[in-house]
Protein backbone atom coordinates (compact mmCIF):
# COMPACT_ATOMS: atom_id res chain seq x y z
CA UNK A 1 0.00 0.00 0.00
CA UNK A 2 1.57 3.11 -0.89
CA UNK A 3 0.95 5.97 1.86
CA UNK A 4 1.28 9.96 1.11
CA UNK A 5 3.50 11.68 3.20
CA UNK A 6 1.72 13.68 6.35
CA UNK A 7 4.11 16.27 6.20
CA UNK A 8 2.26 18.47 3.55
CA UNK A 9 -0.74 18.07 4.77
CA UNK A 10 0.79 19.62 8.16
CA UNK A 11 2.15 22.93 7.04
CA UNK A 12 -0.75 23.40 4.72
CA UNK A 13 -3.10 23.04 8.16
CA UNK A 14 -0.39 25.85 9.44
CA UNK A 15 -1.15 28.06 6.29
CA UNK A 16 -4.70 27.95 6.95
CA UNK A 17 -4.83 28.43 10.45
CA UNK A 18 -1.79 30.72 11.39
CA UNK A 19 -3.79 32.63 14.56
CA UNK A 20 -5.06 29.34 16.54
CA UNK A 21 -3.34 29.56 19.61
CA UNK A 22 -1.97 32.81 19.49
CA UNK A 23 -3.37 35.44 22.16
CA UNK A 24 -6.30 38.12 21.21
CA UNK A 25 -3.91 41.37 20.92
CA UNK A 26 -5.37 43.85 23.27
CA UNK A 27 -5.24 47.69 23.27
CA UNK A 28 -2.70 48.76 26.12
CA UNK A 29 -3.91 51.81 28.26
CA UNK A 30 -1.55 53.28 30.94
CA UNK A 31 -4.21 54.77 33.40
CA UNK A 32 -3.98 57.57 35.85
CA UNK A 33 -5.09 56.02 39.15
CA UNK A 34 -7.65 58.31 39.66
CA UNK A 35 -9.13 57.33 36.31
CA UNK A 36 -9.22 53.51 37.42
CA UNK A 37 -13.02 53.00 38.31
CA UNK A 38 -13.90 55.33 35.08
CA UNK A 39 -12.19 53.51 33.18
CA UNK A 40 -13.34 50.20 34.19
CA UNK A 41 -16.73 51.25 32.35
CA UNK A 42 -15.19 53.56 29.55
CA UNK A 43 -13.52 50.23 28.41
CA UNK A 44 -16.54 48.35 28.49
CA UNK A 45 -18.57 50.94 26.10
CA UNK A 46 -15.27 51.62 23.71
CA UNK A 47 -15.05 47.59 23.11
CA UNK A 48 -18.36 47.39 22.71
CA UNK A 49 -18.88 49.65 20.08
CA UNK A 50 -15.56 48.82 18.32
CA UNK A 51 -14.81 44.99 19.22
CA UNK A 52 -11.17 46.22 20.40
CA UNK A 53 -9.87 43.94 23.98
CA UNK A 54 -8.65 46.12 26.20
CA UNK A 55 -6.09 45.78 29.07
CA UNK A 56 -5.85 48.70 31.50
CA UNK A 57 -2.33 49.77 33.43
CA UNK A 58 -3.00 51.62 36.43
CA UNK A 59 -0.67 53.89 38.30
CA UNK A 60 0.47 57.66 39.02
CA UNK A 61 1.03 59.85 35.89
CA UNK A 62 4.56 60.59 36.50
CA UNK A 63 5.60 56.38 37.29
CA UNK A 64 3.19 55.21 33.76
CA UNK A 65 5.30 58.17 32.01
CA UNK A 66 8.88 56.83 33.49
CA UNK A 67 8.12 53.51 32.12
CA UNK A 68 6.93 55.06 28.49
CA UNK A 69 10.38 56.84 28.36
CA UNK A 70 11.85 53.38 29.28
CA UNK A 71 10.29 51.54 25.92
CA UNK A 72 7.26 49.89 27.72
CA UNK A 73 4.95 48.61 25.22
CA UNK A 74 1.27 50.78 25.53
CA UNK A 75 -0.33 52.45 23.11
CA UNK A 76 -2.22 55.25 25.26
CA UNK A 77 -1.58 57.53 28.18
CA UNK A 78 -4.08 58.61 29.83
CA UNK A 79 -2.69 60.85 32.53
CA UNK A 80 -4.23 62.95 35.64
CA UNK A 81 -2.75 66.14 33.89
CA UNK A 82 -0.99 67.70 30.51
CA UNK A 83 2.50 68.06 32.16
CA UNK A 84 3.23 64.70 31.42
CA UNK A 85 2.04 64.00 27.88
CA UNK A 86 3.55 67.14 27.35
CA UNK A 87 7.19 65.87 28.56
CA UNK A 88 6.42 62.89 26.10
CA UNK A 89 6.00 65.19 22.87
CA UNK A 90 9.15 67.21 23.80
CA UNK A 91 10.85 63.40 23.59
CA UNK A 92 9.39 62.35 20.27
CA UNK A 93 7.13 59.69 21.98
CA UNK A 94 4.10 60.72 21.20
CA UNK A 95 1.63 60.92 17.80
CA UNK A 96 -0.38 63.90 17.09
CA UNK A 97 -0.93 66.39 19.93
CA UNK A 98 -1.24 65.96 23.95
CA UNK A 99 -5.77 66.93 24.18
CA UNK A 100 -7.24 67.48 27.52
CA UNK A 101 -10.61 64.97 27.58
CA UNK A 102 -11.55 66.03 30.98
CA UNK A 103 -10.92 68.46 34.48
CA UNK A 104 -10.45 66.14 37.84
CA UNK A 105 -11.91 67.32 41.34
CA UNK A 106 -10.81 66.63 44.41
CA UNK A 107 -12.07 65.72 48.23
CA UNK A 108 -11.29 65.55 51.52
CA UNK A 109 -12.81 61.86 53.27
CA UNK A 110 -12.78 60.00 56.22
CA UNK A 111 -14.02 56.59 56.44
CA UNK A 112 -13.23 56.57 60.50
CA UNK A 113 -16.30 57.24 63.07
CA UNK A 114 -15.71 60.59 64.88
CA UNK A 115 -13.59 62.51 62.33
CA UNK A 116 -15.48 64.79 60.15
CA UNK A 117 -14.48 65.64 56.26
CA UNK A 118 -13.56 69.47 57.01
CA UNK A 119 -9.98 71.13 56.58
CA UNK A 120 -10.48 73.20 59.79
CA UNK A 121 -10.55 69.83 61.34
CA UNK A 122 -7.19 68.37 60.09
CA UNK A 123 -5.21 70.22 62.88
CA UNK A 124 -6.86 68.39 65.55
CA UNK A 125 -5.32 65.63 68.15
CA UNK A 126 -7.53 62.84 66.90
CA UNK A 127 -6.29 63.45 63.28
CA UNK A 128 -2.80 61.58 62.74
CA UNK A 129 -2.39 61.14 59.44
CA UNK A 130 -3.51 62.92 56.51
CA UNK A 131 -2.97 60.72 53.29
CA UNK A 132 -2.50 62.26 50.18
CA UNK A 133 -1.14 61.12 46.33
CA UNK A 134 2.76 62.03 46.31
CA UNK A 135 2.54 65.43 44.74
CA UNK A 136 6.08 64.54 43.24
CA UNK A 137 4.62 61.95 40.79
CA UNK A 138 0.61 62.39 41.10
CA UNK A 139 -1.02 65.69 39.91
CA UNK A 140 -4.00 65.10 42.31
CA UNK A 141 -1.40 65.26 45.44
CA UNK A 142 0.27 68.63 43.84
CA UNK A 143 -3.81 69.61 44.29
CA UNK A 144 -3.88 68.81 47.48
CA UNK A 145 -0.75 70.56 48.68
CA UNK A 146 -1.99 73.80 47.27
CA UNK A 147 -5.26 73.67 48.98
CA UNK A 148 -3.32 72.77 52.45
CA UNK A 149 -0.67 75.99 51.15
CA UNK A 150 -3.70 78.10 50.18
CA UNK A 151 -5.47 77.80 53.37
CA UNK A 152 -2.43 78.27 55.68
CA UNK A 153 -2.50 74.58 56.85
CA UNK A 154 0.40 72.92 55.49
CA UNK A 155 2.68 74.03 57.96
CA UNK A 156 0.16 72.94 60.77
CA UNK A 157 -0.26 69.84 59.10
CA UNK A 158 3.02 68.79 57.24
CA UNK A 159 4.03 66.32 59.96
CA UNK A 160 0.73 64.58 59.52
CA UNK A 161 0.85 64.12 55.85
CA UNK A 162 1.10 60.44 54.49
CA UNK A 163 1.67 59.90 51.03
CA UNK A 164 0.56 57.31 48.48
CA UNK A 165 2.26 56.44 45.78
CA UNK A 166 -1.16 57.05 43.50
CA UNK A 167 -4.52 58.15 43.73
CA UNK A 168 -5.23 54.23 44.39
CA UNK A 169 -3.03 53.85 47.37
CA UNK A 170 -4.06 57.42 49.39
CA UNK A 171 -7.31 56.15 48.85
CA UNK A 172 -6.60 52.73 50.42
CA UNK A 173 -4.41 54.47 53.63
CA UNK A 174 -8.20 56.63 54.07
CA UNK A 175 -10.44 53.33 53.19
CA UNK A 176 -8.62 50.94 55.64
CA UNK A 177 -8.57 53.70 58.56
CA UNK A 178 -4.64 53.86 58.60
CA UNK A 179 -5.13 57.46 58.07
CA UNK A 180 -8.09 59.70 59.44
CA UNK A 181 -8.85 61.66 56.89
CA UNK A 182 -7.18 62.22 53.33
CA UNK A 183 -7.65 64.03 50.29
CA UNK A 184 -8.41 61.65 46.90
CA UNK A 185 -10.11 62.13 43.48
CA UNK A 186 -13.93 62.53 43.66
CA UNK A 187 -13.76 59.88 41.32
CA UNK A 188 -12.88 57.17 44.48
CA UNK A 189 -15.86 57.80 46.45
CA UNK A 190 -18.24 57.94 43.26
CA UNK A 191 -17.27 54.73 42.48
CA UNK A 192 -19.05 51.42 43.38
CA UNK A 193 -17.39 49.59 45.63
CA UNK A 194 -16.63 53.01 48.23
CA UNK A 195 -19.65 54.55 47.64
CA UNK A 196 -21.31 55.06 51.10
CA UNK A 197 -18.55 54.64 53.06
CA UNK A 198 -17.62 57.30 55.63
CA UNK A 199 -18.14 61.08 54.66
CA UNK A 200 -16.75 63.08 52.21
CA UNK A 201 -16.29 66.89 51.12
CA UNK A 202 -16.32 68.21 47.83
CA UNK A 203 -12.69 70.88 47.62
CA UNK A 204 -13.52 73.65 45.47
CA UNK A 205 -11.74 73.60 42.56
CA UNK A 206 -10.55 76.97 42.66
CA UNK A 207 -8.71 76.03 45.73
CA UNK A 208 -5.90 74.34 43.41
CA UNK A 209 -4.29 74.36 39.98
CA UNK A 210 -6.87 72.71 37.21
CA UNK A 211 -6.35 69.01 36.92
CA UNK A 212 -6.63 69.17 33.36
CA UNK A 213 -6.25 65.36 32.32
CA UNK A 214 -4.48 64.87 29.33
CA UNK A 215 -4.89 62.14 26.78
CA UNK A 216 -1.89 61.12 24.37
CA UNK A 217 -1.02 58.12 21.73
CA UNK A 218 2.32 56.65 22.02
CA UNK A 219 4.16 56.62 18.79
CA UNK A 220 5.80 53.26 18.88
CA UNK A 221 2.15 51.49 19.54
CA UNK A 222 1.56 48.25 18.31
CA UNK A 223 -2.36 48.94 17.45
CA UNK A 224 -2.39 52.60 16.23
CA UNK A 225 -5.42 52.42 14.83
CA UNK A 226 -6.99 51.36 17.51
CA UNK A 227 -5.18 54.03 19.72
CA UNK A 228 -6.32 56.80 17.65
CA UNK A 229 -10.37 55.27 17.93
CA UNK A 230 -10.06 55.27 21.67
CA UNK A 231 -8.74 58.87 22.01
CA UNK A 232 -11.48 60.13 19.81
CA UNK A 233 -13.67 57.80 22.07
CA UNK A 234 -13.03 59.92 24.57
CA UNK A 235 -14.62 63.12 23.34
CA UNK A 236 -17.66 61.33 22.82
CA UNK A 237 -21.24 61.79 24.22
CA UNK A 238 -21.22 58.29 26.09
CA UNK A 239 -17.77 58.71 27.34
CA UNK A 240 -18.52 62.65 28.89
CA UNK A 241 -21.60 60.75 30.18
CA UNK A 242 -19.69 57.83 32.22
CA UNK A 243 -16.83 60.48 32.88
CA UNK A 244 -19.39 63.03 34.83
CA UNK A 245 -20.83 60.30 36.47
CA UNK A 246 -17.63 59.93 38.20
CA UNK A 247 -17.12 63.61 39.41
CA UNK A 248 -15.05 64.81 36.52
CA UNK A 249 -15.59 68.03 34.97
CA UNK A 250 -15.58 68.59 30.80
CA UNK A 251 -15.69 70.65 28.10
CA UNK A 252 -19.31 70.95 26.44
Amino acid sequence: MHHRPLIPIFFLLLLLFPACGQPEQKLRIATAANMQYAMEELVVAFSEQTGTACEMITGSSGKLTAQIREGAPYDILVSADMMYPRELEELGLISGEPRIYAYGNIVLWTNREGIRPELQDLTDEAVKHIAIPTPQTAPYGRAAVEVLRGTGLYDRVAHKLVYGESVAQASQFIRSGASEIGITAKAVVLSANVAGKGQWTDLDPRMHSPIEQGVVRIRNSAMPDAANQFSEFLFSPEARRILKKFGYSVDE
